[in-house]
């Protein structure tokens, strides 16, 4: 099969999971629901995925980080959350019940992994280095110090219904990520 084909697939499996999800947790979809959602027969979802699980990584990884990559590149990261927070807001209903989902396959663990992979390939050493050069503080530390932070703060946006609006969850993030940690809680006891 050519790549083209392959991701076709890959995408009417991708919305078939979201459609069973806005009405059904993750952990009890079947993967001849998701099959029979698409209109494919099962080998055909093994031929692309190992499970849902590497499934809902595909649409995490797909449908909310590839796209971003440009904008991260050029260093527009107002932009890159913004989309990344409206396309779960659009698909309100599947993020929730990805939220739910607990343990290793967890969206949380998927999301995770996904913001600490773009922090370190974007984190610029030198500044780190300048702040703090510590042999021990390498990037993929700060890196998953920041993941864990970013993950935390997104999936209770998720799990308590999303309610705050995306331009000020984005203005939240951007402007933490633009002032360091001790001029925030400093300032906030004045």
């Amino acid at each position: 099969m050519n790549n083209q084909s392959q991701n076709a697939i890959d995408i009417v499996l991708a919305e078939s999971l979201k459609e069973l999800a806005a009405t059904k947790p993750i952990e009890k979809i079947t993967i001849k629901e998701i099959t029979d959602k698409a209109g494919v027969i099962r080998p055909t979802f093994y031929n692309h995925f190992q499970d849902k699980y590497e499934l809902l990584e595909w649409i995490t990884v797909n449908e909310l980080f590839a796209p971003v990559e440009p904008f991260l590149s050029n260093g527009m990261l107002k932009e890159a959350v913004t989309f990344i927070l409206t396309t779960m807001e659009k698909e309100k209903d599947f993020y929730k019940r990805a939220a739910l989902l607990e343990g290793q396959n967890s969206f949380n663990e998927i999301f995770n992994r996904c913001v600490a992979n773009a922090v370190q390939k974007y984190l610029d050493l030198e500044s780190l280095a300048k702040v703090a050069n510590y042999p021990w503080l390498k990037e993929e530390l700060v890196a998953d110090f920041l993941a864990h932070s970013i993950s935390w703060v997104t999936i209770q946006w998720i799990m308590r219904g999303m309610k705050v609006p995306v331009e000020e969850l984005t203005d939240v993030y951007v402007k933490i990520f633009h002032s360091p940690f001790i001029e925030i809680v400093s300032s906030l006891k004045k």
